[in-house]
């Protein structure tokens, strides 16, 4: 019992958290209240690509799975952007050639490292329990099982990894005035739905395989990530409320209209998107930003628990992904105080997700609106070229995704220093003129 840690949620990053404990000689509970995926297939047509990076990966190697990981990835080394009635062009994300994003499966890397954790006699996962109630100074839950039977049980701590509908989350809720508990969910004025684009008759990708292909219209977008079956996952990104918006397009003459009038270099690869189009759910984007994270000594949460963010940035994961990573290294440092680590947790976290979550609505606006606007194109081209003179220089995107020795909030302030810098000098129509090794000594002296 003294070892005993409950886990409330299987995800990505209950799985991994609890594969760590387990690793470090704990004993885990898993409680997950879907089914197992491995037998199941779970949320159909809204599964959204991730993008693994360096944050990320930092962790999986802390539980020795990194490489296993990458083999099943796909290295995606910029930007591809489709602008309407324009040539199709690659942004970098980096102008260092060790620097790119990975796309991988959401449900595969869930899948990966719920084997990892069967294979560990100190791991127990309980599928289709539905945690109902979390006694927070007891470190205790009520469930009730597949069969609607009520049970309890008990542990040295609780830590909830359930998503942004958390329940240990809500049980601190109910406990508002005890806690000081503060707590915001802030949507975007937009939903999201997937299509697809099918892999050749070979299996092969039928557009350019290693980049993040972006659509940009202004109040909306089209994004596709590759696949290692040969297919893209594409995600519409669109408002409510508008006549191109999800409520609007309900007929198949109104959809055909739109995609013939916005996308026309997309339709030879969507043959089926009808079918696609009103099969699959709208979705929804939201921010969760909350504290406190802990309670008691007793119980705690991480991951989109405790700050789930829009995928803007490609950091959910990473970002949840880097508090086990983080949480280990308290453990590492401090045993199992558990109130000195959660205390010491959220207060190193709780900034940090906040910074995420705001750069990831910054990106949403960038990706929608300025990738193919000319002062946002010269600003990208003038990073490159620093990147590439100047290897110690690291562009916002960069700090953010490829730096993770620091954390989201100093690359959040340092990156948006030096991107007020690099604006200010690409709207002069001479930009070029300058020097590139004195825009670097500016943006030292000044970011």
């Amino acid at each position: 019992m003294d070892k005993k840690i409950i886990i409330v949620g299987a995800g990505l990053c209950g799985s991994l958290l609890a594969l760590r404990l387990a690793q470090r000689g704990f004993e885990v509970v898993l409680y997950e209240k879907r089914g197992d995926m491995r037998r199941e297939d779970m949320d159909a047509g809204k599964s959204i690509n991730l993008a693994l990076s360096a944050r990320g990966l930092l962790a999986l190697e802390r539980v020795g799975i990194k490489q296993e990981i990458l083999e099943e990835c796909i290295p995606m080394k910029g930007r591809m952007i489709h602008p309407l009635g324009g040539e199709a062009f690659l942004s970098p994300y980096s102008g260092r050639s060790e620097d790119y994003i990975n796309s991988v499966s959401r449900t595969g890397l869930n899948v990966r490292l719920l084997n990892e954790a069967d294979k560990l006699d100190k791991i127990q996962i309980k599928f289709d329990c539905k945690v109902q109630d979390v006694n927070l100074e007891k470190a205790s839950i009520q469930y009730k099982d597949a069969e609607g039977n009520s049970h309890s049980d008990s542990g040295q701590i609780v830590i909830g990894t359930d998503g942004a509908g958390s329940i240990v989350r809500k049980s601190m809720m109910a406990k508002t005035t005890k806690l000081l508990f503060n707590y915001s969910q802030d949507f975007l004025r937009h939903g999201y739905k997937e299509l697809s684009i099918l892999p050749t008759d070979s299996g092969a990708w039928k557009i350019h395989k290693e980049a993040l292909h972006i659509w940009p219209r202004g109040h909306f977008m089209i994004i596709a990530l590759p696949n290692l079956d040969g297919s893209f996952t594409l995600t519409m990104f669109h408002p409510y409320g508008s006549e191109i918006g999800f409520d609007a397009l309900k007929t198949k003459e109104h959809v055909q209209s739109f995609f013939e009038t916005y996308f026309p270099s997309l339709l030879p690869y969507i043959p089926h998107y009808q079918e696609e189009y009103f099969e699959n759910p709208v979705g929804t984007l939201g921010t969760i930003k909350c504290y406190p994270w802990q309670a008691y000594g007793k119980a705690l949460i991480m991951g989109d628990a405790s700050h789930a963010i829009v995928p803007f940035y490609g950091q959910g994961m990473n970002a949840s992904f880097e508090d086990v990573r983080v949480f280990d290294d308290l453990l590492e440092e401090h045993g199992d105080n558990w109130e000195l680590i959660f205390n010491t947790f959220q207060e190193q976290r709780v900034h940090n997700a906040n910074a995420i979550a705001d750069l990831a609505i910054d990106n949403f606006y960038e990706m929608r609106d300025k990738v193919d606007d000319v002062p946002f194109m010269r600003k990208r081209q003038l990073e490159m070229q620093l990147e590439q003179a100047f290897p110690e220089y690291y562009s916002k995107y960069s700090l953010v995704t490829f730096k993770p020795e620091l954390d989201y909030q100093t690359a959040m302030q340092l990156g948006r220093k030096q991107d007020k810098i690099l604006l200010d000098i690409c709207a002069k129509d001479d930009y070029e003129q300058l020097p590139l090794q004195e825009v670097y000594n500016l943006l030292k002296r000044e970011a």
